[in-house]
């Protein structure tokens, strides 16, 4: 078996249903979804498997729902390769990121669970509704759309906060400056420039008192020094020890998510294969367009599973 990373989504991968057939055919998947239902007070399976999706959209709900699902299959897959199972790296996609945490051994998984509730809520309260949004800007490059925020910035904060592939970078801020600045995006040349159906301006520095409150539930938590190293978002490189990982987690709420970055990293280390676990296939696609000689797989419901089993037994 070549170098491989696990790679975990974040917020807009949820879907209602997700993780419901592994729920269904494996006790392992179902112990990790009733000890989110416990440690939230709620059950969160219920509205994975069955929504309504509007709450499922709201991100104090998302958070929680997607860790549950990729830490279910990753359940999964451990139980089902054992030590075949031993990752170069880790990395996930901001929320993601505790769900790397928690397969590395870092964070207790009843824990991640707390937090990314309160992550949520935080985030949610940091900025009244409608006043902040986020905007996918498409095939304009870093240096112009560093330059676009900067023009729109007249308006208000907007920031770029997700590097997630050479063709898409997201930008964040309030909503005045957010749409001057797509309005511009469109002008500069960008392919695509489009708002998103998000409630408030993630990782831009609007963030920061979220992170501030965040910083508070971190440093009541225990965290390991991480088993497998994890990729940043906030760095892009290569973290291990607990007490970087506790600063990281606080940054990475104000900070951009470096993610073509870290992929481009992990390819540079000698990864040539990625698998997506959790809801979805976003990350498949973000990784295919950084670079499409990797080999990559998604695993989220029973037929991926079977292949991702497949290609490991395989491999061996």
């Amino acid at each position: 078996m070549e170098k491989f990373a696990l790679v975990f989504p974040g917020q807009g991968s949820q879907y209602v249903g997700m993780g419901k057939d592994i729920y269904d055919n494996f006790d392992v998947a179902k112990r990790v979804f009733e000890e989110a239902d416990d440690v939230l007070g709620f059950s969160i399976t219920e509205l994975s498997f069955n929504g309504p999706e509007e709450e499922l959209k709201k991100t104090y709900n998302t958070q929680p729902a997607l860790l549950t699902v990729s830490c279910a299959v990753y359940s999964v897959l451990k139980e089902e390769l054992g030590d075949i199972l031993s990752p170069f790296a880790l990395a996930g996609h901001s929320l993601g990121e505790y769900t790397a945490l928690v397969v590395g051994g870092a964070l207790e998984f009843a824990d991640a669970v707390r937090l990314v509730r309160k992550r949520g809520e935080f985030m949610q309260d940091a900025v009244p509704l409608g006043e902040g949004t986020m905007a996918a800007i498409m095939g304009l490059e870093r240096q112009k759309v560093v330059e676009v925020c900067n023009d729109a910035s007249s308006e208000g904060v907007v920031e770029p906060v997700n590097y997630n592939s050479p063709a898409q970078i997201v930008i964040s801020g309030h909503t005045k400056a957010v749409e001057k600045a797509v309005e511009l995006a469109k002008k500069a040349g960008a392919r695509k420039a489009v708002i998103l159906p998000v409630s408030a301006p993630f990782h831009s520095s609007l963030m920061k008192p979220a992170a501030e409150r965040l910083a508070d539930e971190i440093n009541n938590t225990y965290f390991n020094d991480s088993r497998v190293p994890v990729v940043s978002n906030v760095s892009a490189d290569y973290v291990t020890e607990a007490e970087k990982i506790r600063s990281l987690l606080v940054q990475q709420m104000y900070k951009p998510v470096l993610w073509e970055d870290s992929i481009v990293r992990l390819i540079k280390d000698g990864v040539n294969t990625f698998v997506e676990v959790g809801a979805g296939k976003v990350l498949k696609g973000l990784i295919k367009k950084i670079d499409r000689k990797t080999n990559i797989m998604n695993v989220g419901d029973m037929d991926t599973l079977k292949s991702a089993l497949d290609f490991f037994r395989g491999g061996q």
